[in-house]
């Protein structure tokens, strides 16, 4: 194509498809489909990375809180009612990494792939797609373009030569009404206005006959580019198609309230809520923490010469027929503590509600000495034992340790279920046989 075929076809002059360049627009929308393949697949990695974000602090948030609720002072039936909102967090947070993985496993490489697959780039550049739309358009627009330029310079040679015969009756006339008229110059004159006249007509019938040949060709024009714009229609139809199709398929992907796993974790919540029962809770804390719990009330007790101190609190409860102690030890044979009413927690100590002074209280050894230094000597023994689950003294002679700390045995076990020990930090006291295990 020649280089004023090419600024021809450059030269818009209107808005239509139909004139000569306007085709571009068409042929852009290829160029523009593998860019929106581009926005959308950022589009679909952004909320990915959303949903990770989202699934992340759901499972930061449900362990944090977990572990508050289990050292906080909430009991019961709403215990588990609030610690059900955990659950429910970390069950959402799998839900939404599962859409987080189908985002980019699934419709993010599907887009990919359709991507690749539609559009072809060349060694040039550009893609063989655009190229292919751009040289249909000219090759559809060359004979009518062409045409189009001979009618254009028609036009202005018409529209010339209507000027020069403006022009030359104009001077004619004025020649006539002037005075010292010259018949040689008005003959003249009359001359040029009879010549642009003919001209004038000539170049208006060549005018005219360019635009019937024209006229002529623009049926197959319009025919011929109809073709290549129907091409063109029918790639961008099975782009729009597959967006649909896609964006549907990340919608079903997102949308959670279709997932059964999704509503049974809320039928769960509403189910664990709804049977927190107030009065099972307060009858729980009055058995366990308030009027409710079993008493060794103080009793006369004789000396004894087989055992050179006065029995202790810890001792008299283990002899109570209840099988309830305030130590925590369970009496039903398990190797696992139970919790009590007066056990502490490894993570937060209760407070001590007793008014009454150590120092003087006769059911405990005495104040500040060493509550072993009066017992009969018993067979010196070492042996050294880890413990297996946390335990805090509840006396004075009681020994107070964490699971998996190691420190040694003094004394064998007595027929209560307690040995004498020694910490590593030198502190000999008691604690319960089933709490500790020999080291090998």
């Amino acid at each position: 194509m020649s280089g004023s075929m090419d600024d021809s076809m450059i030269d818009v002059s209107s808005d239509s498809f139909w004139e000569v360049g306007n085709y571009k627009r068409t042929v852009k929308r290829i160029d523009d489909g593998h860019r929106l393949c581009n926005d959308l697949m950022n589009c679909l990695h952004e909320r990915a990375r959303i949903e990770k974000s989202y699934a992340q602090q759901l499972t930061e948030w449900g362990k944090r809180w977990r572990q508050l609720i289990d050292k906080g002072p909430q009991y019961g039936t709403l215990e588990r009612a609030w610690s059900a909102l955990c659950t429910e967090a970390e069950k959402v947070s799998d839900l939404h990494m599962e859409v987080k993985a189908a985002l980019m496993g699934e419709d993010y490489e599907k887009l990919k792939n359709w991507q690749r697959d539609a559009y072809h780039k060349q060694m040039i550049g550009g893609f063989k797609e655009t190229k292919e739309a751009d040289d249909g358009f000219r090759k559809a627009q060359k004979p009518w373009a062409k045409k189009l330029k001979e009618v254009e310079t028609m036009k202005k040679a018409y529209h010339s030569a209507c000027k020069e015969e403006k022009l030359a009756a104009s001077r004619e006339t004025n020649s006539k009404l002037e005075s010292n008229n010259n018949p040689e110059a008005q003959k003249k004159l009359q001359e040029k206005l009879e010549k642009c006249q003919q001209e004038a007509q000539k170049t208006k019938e060549r005018y005219e006959k360019s635009l019937e040949e024209l006229d002529k060709l623009t049926p197959q024009y319009m025919e011929n580019m109809e073709q290549v714009f129907e091409q063109s229609q029918i790639f961008e139809d099975k782009r729009i198609r597959f967006f649909k199709e896609l964006l549907l398929e990340v919608k079903q992907h997102l949308d959670l309230s279709t997932n059964h796993r999704f509503q049974t974790i809320y039928h769960t919540l509403q189910d664990t809520v709804s049977a927190a029962d107030a009065e099972d809770d307060l009858k729980w804390f009055r058995s366990n923490h308030g009027p409710g719990m079993p008493m060794n009330w103080p009793q006369f007790e004789d000396w004894s010469i087989d055992l050179n101190r006065t029995l202790s609190r810890r001792e008299t409860k283990k002899k109570s027929s209840e099988g309830v102690t305030l130590t925590g030890i369970s009496q039903t044979g398990s190797d696992q503590p139970v919790k009590t009413s007066s056990s502490a927690s490894s993570m937060e100590k209760t407070p001590d509600w007793s008014d009454e002074d150590t120092s003087a209280n006769p059911f405990s050894t005495n104040g500040n000495g060493n509550p072993f230094d009066n017992e009969p000597a018993s067979p010196v023994i070492s042996v050294p034992v880890r413990a297996l689950y946390d335990y805090d003294g509840q006396e004075q002679d009681e020994l107070s340790f964490n699971a998996g700390e190691e420190f040694t045995k003094i004394g064998e076990e007595d027929d209560q279920g307690w040995c004498k020990g020694r910490l590593k930090d030198g502190k000999i006291g008691l604690y319960p046989a089933n709490y500790v295990e020999d080291i090998q």
